[in-house]
């Protein structure tokens, strides 16, 4: 999960409440059976917490929550593993905008590198990744110094309950053809609306 982005979120949302911990943990707590769940249906909710996903806790309306959530998505570096989404190839010649200092840790991740009167040379044509293969921890740093983002931080609501009107599916995750899993950081989120 990126930090920073759940940061930005937060501040976005100061009038809400967000969990993120173990799934067993947060299911205890709303109940995993109707015998223990602490409202009625809390335990649909409950049964949905699985893999990488937190609780919104807010008073906002469903709708205004839903469509934030539909047009929320971000820019950010990919991590290893991620799918390329296109080819980059670093021509022969220098590398503008890195400091000498950093040649050594090129070279460590790969790139074939020299240094003349300070400035870093790729002494080869380098192919840094190929569109629609996974990314190696390397090619993610690589990218990273490169500046180039190829990855979205999105979060999914899958599920929302409300006091009085119950739980609600709103989405289908496993299912779903529009979301892009490999160059996606998606938490799947559960809204509670906690009007009283």
């Amino acid at each position: 999960m990126r930090n920073a982005k759940l940061k930005d979120m937060r501040n976005e949302w100061k009038d809400s409440r967000f969990f993120f911990g173990k799934n067993k943990v947060m299911s205890l707590a709303l109940g995993k059976t109707k015998s223990d769940e602490i409202e009625e249906q809390l335990c649909l909710v409950s049964k949905r917490l699985k893999g990488q996903c937190g609780l919104l806790m807010t008073n906002r309306d469903v709708d205004e929550v839903l469509q934030w959530f539909d047009n929320f998505s971000e820019s950010e570096y990919a991590r290893a593993g991620f799918i390329a989404i296109k080819d980059v190839v670093l021509p022969i010649g220098p590398l503008s905008g890195f400091s000498h200092a950093i040649e050594p840790h090129l070279r460590k991740l790969g790139l074939p590198t020299t240094l003349e009167r300070g400035v870093i040379h790729l002494i080869k044509e380098y192919q840094v990744c190929k569109k629609g293969s996974p990314l190696t921890p390397e090619q993610a740093s690589i990218l990273k110094l490169l500046g180039m983002q190829m990855a979205d931080f999105k979060l999914i609501i899958k599920c929302h309950w409300s006091k009085g009107k119950g739980f609600h599916k709103d989405r289908d995750v496993e299912s779903e053809d529009d979301v892009d899993e490999e160059n996606s950081d998606v938490i799947e989120d559960e809204v509670m609306d906690d009007e009283t």
